[in-house]
């Protein structure tokens, strides 16, 4: 059963944060986010603390391809799931692909 968080304990950490908005606020806490220091490692990680992307499976290959495709000039296909992160992901690859 989920804990029902204190109206206190959600003004608390709400003040903390710059009076963040107390439903953002009460997510944080369901996710065990419950001060300054572990919102801050939650919004913005340090390089340290970011999921290896090469510890999925063949992502050398897919890294080489990728490079490959782009010193030979090839066209690259970016596509998605239709959803909120799926879109706002092809977005940013295809941004950063444009550069090359």
């Amino acid at each position: 059963m989920k804990k029902q968080f204190e109206l206190d304990e959600i003004k608390e950490l709400s003040t903390a944060l710059n009076n963040l908005d107390a439903t953002l606020t009460n997510i944080l806490l369901q996710r065990g986010i419950n001060t300054f220091d572990a919102a801050k490692s939650f919004f913005r990680p340090s390089l340290e603390e970011i999921h290896d992307p090469f510890l999925m499976k063949d992502m050398d290959k897919a890294v080489n391809r990728l490079q490959s495709a782009i010193e030979n000039q090839e066209k690259i296909l970016v596509y998605g799931d239709y959803d909120v992160d799926g879109t706002t992901s092809v977005a940013l690859v295809y941004s950063y692909l444009k550069n090359y």
